[in-house]
C-alpha cells in the first residue's frame, strides 16, 4: 500500500525527534569539552556519511541549481550557528529546557516561511506564535535571580536560527535538491569552517568522550536525513507540530539518565508551548479539510 506523502512526513519528523534526542543525550554524556569540538565530530560524521550517499547514488557534489545556493548558504550558516547554541544550552540547563527552547524553532519556521517561502500564515498561526513566546518565557524565566538566564536565551535563539535554517531547508528541496545533497553541503561546510575553532580550542578526549561524540554524530546525521525528508515531503506548517515529539523523548531521558526533574514554572512552559503546537496543526488541517471539499 502505498504511503501517503503528508504521512510519511509525520513519520519522518517523529524519527528525526528521536535521533536528535539521543544526539543531545550523546552530547551530554560526552562531558566538559569545548562546545566547538562537540560541533565538529557532530558534522563530521554527517558529512562522511552523506557524502557516502551522494557517491554511492552517484548523485552530483555541486547544487542541482545555482539559485539554490543562497539558500544553501543560508541554511549552513543559521544552522551552525543554531547548533551552537543549543550544544550550549544542552551543557549548561536540564535536557528538556534545552530541548523546548530549541523547538521553537517550529514556531519560527512559520514567521520565515512568509520571508523565504511566501507562505502567509494566518491570525490563529501569528496568535499561537505568540502564546508560544509567553510560554517560552516560563521555561526561561527573566531574573536576575535565575542564574541560567543566558544559557536560557542561548538556547532561545538557538531555536530561532533553526526554524531559519529549516525554511531554507524546505525552499532549498522545492528548488529541486537531493535531500542526500542538502544534509552533505551543510555538514561538509560547517565541518570546514569548525576547523579552526576545534584546533584553537581543542582539548585531549578519552575513549569514552570520543565514542559518545561519535554517537552523537550518527545520530544528527540521521537526524539531519530524516527532518530534511520531511519538509520535502509536506510544508513545514502542516506537520511541524511533530516535531514537538522530541520534548517526550528528551523529558524521558533526561530523568532516566540524568536524573533530571523540571520545576513547575518550566513544566507550565512545555505545556503552553506543546498546546499552541497543536492547535495550531489542527487549524491548519481544519483549513485544508474545508478547501478540499
Amino acid at each position: 500500500m502505498k504511503i501517503k506523502s503528508k504521512n510519511k512526513a509525520i513519520l519522518f519528523l517523529i524519527t528525526s525527534a528521536f535521533f536528535f534526542s539521543l544526539m543531545l543525550v550523546f552530547v551530554r554524556l560526552s562531558g566538559d569539552l569545548p562546545t566547538f569540538q562537540k560541533m565538529f565530530f557532530r558534522n563530521l560524521i554527517a558529512a562522511v556519511i552523506a557524502f557516502i550517499i551522494l557517491v554511492k547514488n552517484k548523485t552530483s557534489l555541486l547544487p542541482h541549481s545555482t539559485k539554490n545556493l543562497p539558500f544553501l548558504i543560508m541554511r549552513t550558516l543559521f544552522g551552525l550557528m543554531g547548533v551552537f547554541c543549543n550544544f550550549y544550552a544542552v551543557d549548561h540547563l536540564l535536557l528538556s529546557d534545552a530541548s523546548i527552547l530549541n523547538k521553537m524553532s517550529p514556531f519560527f519556521v512559520i514567521i520565515f516561511s512568509y520571508f523565504i517561502l511566501k507562505e502567509k500564515p494566518s491570525f490563529v498561526q501569528i496568535l499561537a506564535v505568540v502564546i508560544a513566546f509567553v510560554g517560552a518565557l516560563f521555561v526561561i524565566k527573566p531574573s536576575f535571580h535565575n542564574a541560567d538566564l543566558v544559557s536560557s536565551l542561548i538556547g532561545f535563539s538557538g531555536g530561532m536560527l533553526a526554524g531559519i535554517a529549516y525554511a531554507c531547508v524546505r525552499k532549498s528541496t522545492i528548488g529541486g535538491e537531493h535531500s542526500s545533497y542538502v544534509v552533505f553541503f551543510f555538514s561538509f561546510v560547517s565541518t570546514v569552517i569548525l576547523v579552526p575553532f576545534t584546533l584553537y580550542y581543542y582539548e585531549p578526549m578519552s575513549v569514552y568522550q570520543l565514542f559518545m561524540l561519535l554517537l552523537a554524530g550518527f545520530a544528527a546525521a540521521g537526524g539531519q536525513f530524516m527532518i530534511t525528508l520531511a519538509y520535502k515531503n509536506a510544508p513545514s506548517k502542516e506537520i511541524s507540530v511533530y516535531d514537538f515529539s522530541q520534548i517526550i523523548f528528551t523529558a524521558f531521558f533526561g530523568f532516566v539518565i540524568f536524573e533530571q526533574v523540571p520545576d513547575v514554572y518550566s513544566v507550565i512552559g512545555y505545556a503552553i508551548i506543546v498546546l499552541m503546537a497543536v492547535l495550531s496543526f489542527l487549524y491548519s488541517n481544519k483549513l485544508m479539510f474545508f478547501k478540499s471539499k
